[in-house]
């Protein structure tokens, strides 16, 4: 077992620190931390130090660090903030880790604009995906700070937004933080390319509706028929169904004009939603309905579902099979394949042949059928919610 010592620092070339760190500093042998780190703390070092770059692949790293009982590393800000004593705790969780921080690029970019921050939602998108910012203005968070990469910049960010029609938000970006010479601060400029590292804040303006339960009318439609789609009153009831609040990977198969799934998708943040449709022409309506919306996020999978390669895709806990193109049977049996522990299954059924078919096709793999909801909105065939667990 060894010891970690993770002390947190900015870029600024004066650092400053308590005298307890100074002293383990002082007192340090061994030392690591990315290039940008040695460039800072080199002047700080005692004589004769040992210095271990952090760079990819990170298990070399750490066999160099299990080659001595104490090792003293340098990290960005607060290393337990998206930071790399979290990736200590996770690689490594019997070393013995002490962390010193300092503010993080998000706090101190919330400083220079003298904005209260208690309430901020931070998100990374160091190396990471578009999801929690996604989440996060889907939720039409007051104040969202945003940690970039090399390719999740400022402009990358900024397009998104507007793709997806959140417009109603002011960016704010910093650039190399704490450092005395280079860094600043403003609004967002189009045209700008921005210094790396940077980190942005957004303040919403204005707040952005979200309806529950959409009314048909506002979706672009399959050919304008609108029956080809669920409509508001089954489809939040559909949702209902399939308790999304409890679930966190849902999968909507043959989504056509993609209801089901930017409701879902609405009302339920957190979800990661993988919608599957055969018909090309849907890839399109999908795309101008996620836009229209703000649904962002929505994972698209077009072609057969029975011939898929499901293997790269995130496993469900919720399933809606919205279309079966007469082969129910196969698509429950392929279902039931990935659905995980627990997992539900949600079928809207409008006759009695399919009640039938998916009751049988469900037993059929060793599901329990949990209920049968009957609604009729109107003259039309009455449809029967069906869920399966």
């Amino acid at each position: 077992m060894y010891e970690c010592i993770v002390i947190g620092i900015s870029d600024s070339r004066q650092q400053w620190f308590p005298p307890h760190v100074e002293r383990l500093i002082a007192e340090g042998r061994v030392f690591s931390g990315g290039k940008r780190h040695h460039e800072i703390m080199s002047s700080y070092l005692p004589a004769h130090a040992e210095w271990i770059d952090i760079s990819v692949p990170l298990d070399h790293v750490f066999q160099q660090y299990e080659q001595h009982p104490k090792v003293v590393v340098f990290a960005s800000g607060d290393p337990l903030f998206y930071g790399f004593a979290a990736t200590i705790q996770r690689e490594c969780p019997s070393c013995r880790i002490q962390v010193y921080p300092t503010f993080n690029s998000l706090q101190m970019l919330a400083h220079r604009m003298c904005l209260p921050y208690q309430n901020m939602r931070a998100v990374s998108l160091t190396g990471r995906p578009w999801d929690k910012l996604d989440e996060a203005l889907i939720r039409g968070e007051e104040l969202i700070g945003v940690l970039t990469d090399h390719n999740k910049t400022p402009q990358a960010v900024w397009q998104r937004m507007l793709e997806y029609g959140y417009n109603n938000y002011q960016m704010t970006v910093g650039e190399n933080l704490g450092n005395e010479e280079m860094e600043r601060v403003g609004p967002y400029e189009v045209d700008r390319k921005y210094a790396i590292p940077n980190c942005l804040i957004l303040q919403r303006r204005q707040s952005r509706s979200h309806l529950f339960g959409i009314p048909e009318n506002e979706f672009d439609l399959l050919d304008g028929r609108v029956n080809m789609i669920t409509k508001a009153p089954i489809r939040l009831l559909t949702l209902s169904a399939l308790q999304l609040g409890n679930h966190f990977c849902f999968w909507d198969i043959g989504f056509c004009t993609g209801s089901v799934s930017v409701e879902a998708r609405l009302q339920f943040p957190h979800l990661n939603v993988e919608a599957f449709e055969i018909r090309p022409q849907c890839e399109e309506l999908m795309h101008r309905n996620t836009r229209h919306f703000g649904a962002l996020g929505i994972k698209v999978h077009m072609g057969d579902f029975l011939q898929l390669d499901l293997s790269e895709i995130e496993r469900p806990d919720a399933v809606f099979i919205g279309g079966h193109g007469g082969r129910l049977s196969e698509i429950v049996r392929r279902v039931q394949d990935v659905l995980l522990p627990g997992g539900i299954l949600v079928f809207n059924s409008v006759s009695q042949e399919s009640q039938q078919a998916f009751r049988k096709a469900v037993k059929s793999v060793g599901m329990r059928l949990q209920s049968e909801t009957r609604v009729a909105l109107d003259d039309h065939n009455p449809i029967t919610i069906m869920s399966a667990i």
